[in-house]
């Protein structure tokens, strides 16, 4: 069956918390692009079932971009959501006055893209496949300064590290480790997602800790991540 095509423009960062649970599955393929006019590319070329776009992107702005897409004959029907971080009033008017299909406002909420996602493709979500274990980690704010510390949980969008001395949400972070049964090294930056605080722990199962976000995993990396979650399962 061909897989359905989800475009996401600009800021990238922002969808990769979901692309294990919502985009990540063999029937998806992600496509990403970094300005409007790569956004116009990318849907010429591909023809997507869905085109996620930041309202603010360099070259061409997303509501322009939106304009152009919707005014084309051949590309008209292709889906578009807008996001936006802006004041909520004035966003929505200059997104709606675009054309576009449907808004989402930063913070993204991740039930909003669920929401999109089942409207227009009608996927459910589905549960992210995770490991747990104890895993060796190498982090720290500077690439030259490393802790160690061990995870668990490990999933293709992030991890669970185990510390008394968790950094601040949303700081970004350097860290490494080997995943296991295939050897493979994994150097990345990642963000605190969420802290479990021993007096007051979001997640009572867990100890004392951090919920980490990759940001920059090669396709290597998450095939390698995949691989031991798969031979966990069996």
């Amino acid at each position: 069956m061909e897989r359905k095509k989800v475009v996401l423009a600009d800021d990238v960062e922002l969808f990769l918390m979901l692309e294990n649970t919502v985009f990540n599955r063999d029937e998806f393929e992600m496509i990403t692009a970094r300005s409007g006019h790569e956004v116009l590319k990318v849907i010429r070329e591909a023809k997507p079932d869905l085109v996620f776009m930041d309202i603010d992107m360099p070259g061409m702005n997303g509501d322009e971009c939106c304009r152009v897409v919707k005014s084309d004959v051949l590309n008209r029907h292709i889906p578009v959501i807008m996001v936006t971080g802006g004041e909520r009033k004035e966003a929505v008017e200059r997104c709606r006055n675009a054309g576009c299909d449907g808004v989402v406002f930063r913070p993204i909420n991740r039930g909003d893209i669920l929401a999109v996602s089942r409207k227009f493709l009608r996927v459910q979500e589905r549960g992210a496949q995770r490991i747990t274990g104890s895993l060796s980690v190498n982090y720290g704010v500077m690439s030259s300064e490393l802790l160690k510390v061990y995870s668990m949980d490990l999933n293709i969008g992030g991890m669970f590290l185990s510390t008394d001395h968790p950094l601040e949400i949303d700081t970004k972070f350097y860290m490494e480790f080997i995943v296991p049964a295939t050897g493979h090294t994994i150097r990345c930056q990642a963000r605190v997602a969420w802290v479990n605080q021993m007096d007051s722990p979001k997640k009572p199962r867990l100890p004392a800790g951090m919920g980490v976000q990759f940001l920059s995993l090669s396709q290597a990396d998450k095939e390698a991540i995949h691989e031991y979650i798969k031979t966990g399962e069996q």
